[in-house]
């Protein structure tokens, strides 16, 4: 699926190019015209969150809150990628800066970072409500949900600006610039550094068990929790409801975790990069559209939400 590109220059600033997915005319444009779609597809589905959640006054709860934050970070967590990935496709050879690819990266790891935290700042909300329901408005005020949102925001930014800066102050050689991937990766960019990197990989760990590792165990205790609490319910429809709530969160969950844990958690010398490159393609695509499919098809508030601003927005425009 993925093609070399030819040996690029080694003279001159340092660069990168990123490998072409196919030297193949009609594959080119396959794939040009399914990841556009896709991602304009991401781009609809998660504005139409937003816009849904802030029109409706009903759906100013902190659950939505959450909800529209995370389809915020993933529109911008998908155009960090997807436009430069797509202007490369056709295999242009169009160079990326150093800098351009630092700052690609930084965003890229901050904003899945934020992703992560989010995910299980979302699954807190879901124990309180579910576990502690007449504490709920109590424990989850406006405040502190601005305080999680900004706190996971910090403390992404934070992580991703120290890892960022650690590699980018590696050597790189020349004859190695081509980045065997779509875009600008931790463990691809480490492959191209001519000096050692056991500490920036050390580093990598543990930043990867800070984001993915940590927020997985907070999410795995508080739906341990919230399963005791769903099978004390005596009524099937209640549990029915109960469940359904939470495992559209919990897809999304494990498909996010899982793909970025086999990216960076796993070691170096047993990853592959095709591997790499087609879980990155689930973390950069599937995800981000999964969170609108599953949040509007299978909720019955966002959907009548939309159905409500839609029908609301037409009678505007009749009068």
């Amino acid at each position: 699926m993925f093609a070399r590109n030819p040996v690029l220059n080694q003279s001159g600033p340092a660069e990168f190019v990123f490998r072409v997915f196919s030297t193949v005319p009609e594959i080119q444009a396959l794939l040009f015209l399914l990841f556009l779609l896709l991602y304009l597809m991401i781009l609809c589905g998660n504005t139409a969150i937003i816009w849904v959640v802030c029109t409706l006054r009903s759906l100013h709860t902190p659950m939505y809150f959450f909800l529209s934050n995370l389809s915020f970070i993933e529109i911008c967590y998908t155009t960090v990628v997807v436009p430069l990935m797509l202007s490369n496709i056709f295999g242009a050879q169009k160079p990326i800066p150093l800098a351009g690819c630092a700052a690609q990266m930084f965003f890229f790891l901050m904003l899945g970072g934020a992703d992560c935290f989010l995910l299980a700042v979302m699954a807190y909300d879901r124990y309180v409500a579910i576990c502690h329901p007449l504490h709920y408005t109590l424990v989850m005020t406006r405040k502190l949900c601005v305080q999680m949102v900004v706190g996971a925001m910090a403390l992404a930014l934070f992580l991703s600006l120290q890892l960022t800066v650690l590699i980018f102050t590696l050597p790189f050689c020349g004859h190695l610039r081509e980045i065997n991937h779509f875009l600008c990766d931790v463990p691809p960019v480490l492959r191209l550094a001519c000096a050692d990197t056991h500490v920036h990989q050390a580093v990598l760990y543990v930043v990867g068990i800070l984001v993915l590792t940590i927020p997985f165990i907070l999410i795995s205790v508080s739906y341990s929790f919230i399963t005791l609490t769903i099978l004390r319910i005596r009524s099937t429809e209640g549990r029915r409801r109960a469940f359904s709530t939470c495992s559209s969160h919990l897809m999304v969950v494990l498909l996010q975790y899982g793909c970025c844990a086999l990216v960076y958690l796993r070691p170096q010398s047993s990853s592959s990069v095709d591997e790499d490159r087609q879980f990155a393609l689930v973390y950069t695509f599937i995800t981000p559209l999964l969170n609108p499919l599953i949040y509007t098809l299978r909720n019955k508030d966002v959907k009548g939400g939309l159905r409500k601003a839609i029908g609301s927005k037409g009678t505007a425009e009749v009068l």
